[in-house]
């Protein structure tokens, strides 16, 4: 008997030591330092592969190619070592999807990624059955090795990070729409294979000071829909808003302020699809970017992000048959909806009174300028109830066609529906279809590209009812499928992130074809001869613009496009509607 004691006190501390030494092989880069470093691309990366080889749980997978031509990878934790996606649909397993450092100058997801992943493995944080977690642990591979200490001069810390642009120098917050870069083609080819539940996007915020550590953009409940709008705002957020109180952090929406301080309130930040968040939207996922507050020390913000991931995640897994149930409604809501909306504006009307945290604001004079500026006085700290304008009003709507025409040829936009899991079909032979069709008016066009593009705002536009000739090997895109949405805020033109919007049908806005002035002078003239309604709306402008009547060349365009010698193809916008 003494001698099992003597064994038993012997093996103790031995376990203990080992156990000691197992989870300090396991330590982060973050770890590590302190809370002052953020891991390095490769870091991460080989981190994620030794967990993988070590834990049956972990599976580290290459998912497509980036635009610096190194892998984009995501990393699944599944507590069973189940890693196909075909077996958690039928066993109705709730999947959250991570992304991290799509802007790799706030990586604060990526540390806390690293170590929640490490924790389930390790046992440390129980991640139920129910629940798998796909991340990613660097989305912006490019920017990520393009590391530096300079780039976000307001920011404290860590003490080296990424860049924001991508190996194109792209902001790839901005391209889920135009999908420029290839990780962004990964990443939604990927997205549509595992058809997330929810969908987490690390940041951190710029802008204004104040006490919390954590705010969180959520989407616009009517924008959302009316099942998973009514589920997230009654429901999910209250929840994750208790939850992250009892773990110390008071959370708040995002601060979306500009020109003013916080104080005053502010409106909901509205996200639309070029956004990562605002696209998950269009496919009935819940979607989150969780922002931490850039002047807050490195290692509370990681935490921070940590505490709001475990949060979602344990509310996931406790309503993860609702949260289904749920998403299953809004689709089929979604099938049988006729009148959809493209675009909103902020009620000013309406808002809610939220309990905010802030700094006194103050001005004195600058030291570099002489003018005023704003300071915050953190010695001053408030706590009081601000107006936060949540609601949103309609200023476009479309109402969705059986099906869309889209003419062969248009490769780029076909690739972007292909890449979406679009569903269409081809014409088997030459077709008369009778169609309503689009003729371009007037726009507006920024004057210096936004993210590669010259992009195109308050487009408008004539709608005419005709035959159209369907050639053999057109598509027809029928909208009952699960990218109505999708289809919608791409192929109406007016829509703010439409195809036509980021320029992909630029080309119908310039005139192929012409005339010779001396030889149409006079086939203009017999024209008018038999057209008299023309000429008299001919004369009339001639009266009423003394411009255009001193302008014979222009008097001759005026003509010219009224014949039929005018081509058609000019500004008919390319996509047609069977309505």
């Amino acid at each position: 008997m003494k001698l099992r004691k003597t064994f038993i006190l012997i093996l103790i501390p031995t376990v203990l030591f080992s156990a000691h030494l197992f989870a300090q092989a396991y330590r982060t880069p973050f770890e590590k330092s302190q809370g002052r470093e953020t891991a390095t691309y490769a870091e991460a990366i080989e981190y994620f592969r030794q967990l993988d080889s070590r834990f049956s749980s972990v599976e580290l997978q290459e998912t497509g190619a980036t635009d610096d031509d190194v892998p984009l990878h995501v990393v699944y934790f599944s507590a069973d070592g189940n890693f196909n996606p075909q077996a958690w649909k039928k066993e109705q397993r709730l999947v959250i999807l991570i992304n991290n450092a799509i802007h790799p100058g706030e990586p604060d997801g990526v540390d806390a990624s690293m170590m929640l992943i490490r924790d389930a493995a390790l046992g440390r944080y129980t991640l139920p059955r129910n629940i798998v977690l796909a991340v990613i642990p660097v989305f912006n591979t490019g920017g990520a090795r393009n590391r530096g200490r300079l780039s976000r001069a307001n920011q404290n810390g860590p003490a080296a990070y990424g860049f924001r642009g991508n190996a194109q120098n792209l902001d790839l917050n901005r391209d889920f729409i135009k999908m420029d870069a290839r990780e962004t083609r990964s990443l939604v080819q990927l997205f549509h294979r595992l058809d997330p539940d929810l969908f987490i996007d690390n940041h951190v915020s710029n802008g204004a000071d104040y006490q919390h550590v954590m705010t969180l953009l959520s989407e616009n409940e009517r924008k959302l829909g009316s099942y998973m709008g009514a589920f997230q705002a009654q429901k999910l957020e209250p929840e994750i808003y208790r939850r992250m109180k009892v773990k110390g952090y008071d959370l708040v929406p995002y601060v979306n302020h500009w020109g003013h301080t916080p104080d005053k309130g502010w409106p909901q930040f509205y996200d639309p699809p070029r956004f990562a968040s605002g696209f998950a939207a269009l496919f009935a996922t819940f979607a989150f970017v969780s922002e931490t507050h850039m002047l807050k020390p490195y290692a509370q913000r990681v935490q921070a992000c940590y505490a709001l991931m475990q949060c979602m995640i344990d509310f996931a897994a406790e309503h993860a048959q609702s949260i289904k149930a749920i998403r299953a409604r809004e689709r089929q809501s979604v099938r049988r909806q006729k009148v959809f909306t493209l675009d909103w504006r902020t009620d000013t009307t309406q808002y809610s009174l939220i309990s905010f945290k802030g700094y006194a604001s103050r001005y004195k004079a600058s030291e570099v300028s002489g003018q005023q500026r704003l300071f915050y006085d953190r010695q001053q700290p408030y706590e009081r109830q601000v107006r936060f304008f949540n609601r949103f009003l309609p200023t476009r709507t479309a109402t969705a066609p059986q099906a869309y025409i889209l003419p062969r040829g248009w490769h780029k936009v076909l690739q972007r529906l292909q890449w979406n899991g679009v569903q269409f079909r081809k014409l088997e032979r030459d077709t008369d279809i009778l169609a309503t069709v689009y003729t371009i008016g007037t726009f507006e066009t920024v004057k210096t590209p936004y993210e590669g593009h010259y992009l195109h705002t308050d487009v408008h536009y004539t709608a005419k009812r005709q035959m159209v000739h369907g050639y053999k090997g057109d598509y027809i895109i029928p909208t009952d499928q699960p990218a109505k949405i999708y289809l919608l805020e791409t192929l109406e033109p007016d829509a703010p992130d439409a195809f036509f919007a980021w320029g992909f049908f630029d080309a119908i806005l310039q005139q192929k074809e012409g005339f010779s002035d001396y030889v149409f002078e006079d086939l203009a003239a017999d024209w008018l001869k038999l057209h008299p309604e023309i000429e008299q709306a001919l004369r009339l402008k001639r009266a009423s613009d003394t411009s255009f009547a001193r302008d014979g060349d222009a008097q001759l365009e005026f003509v010219y496009e009224q014949t039929e010698y005018f081509e058609p193809e000019y500004r008919r916008y390319p996509v047609f509607r069977i309505d």
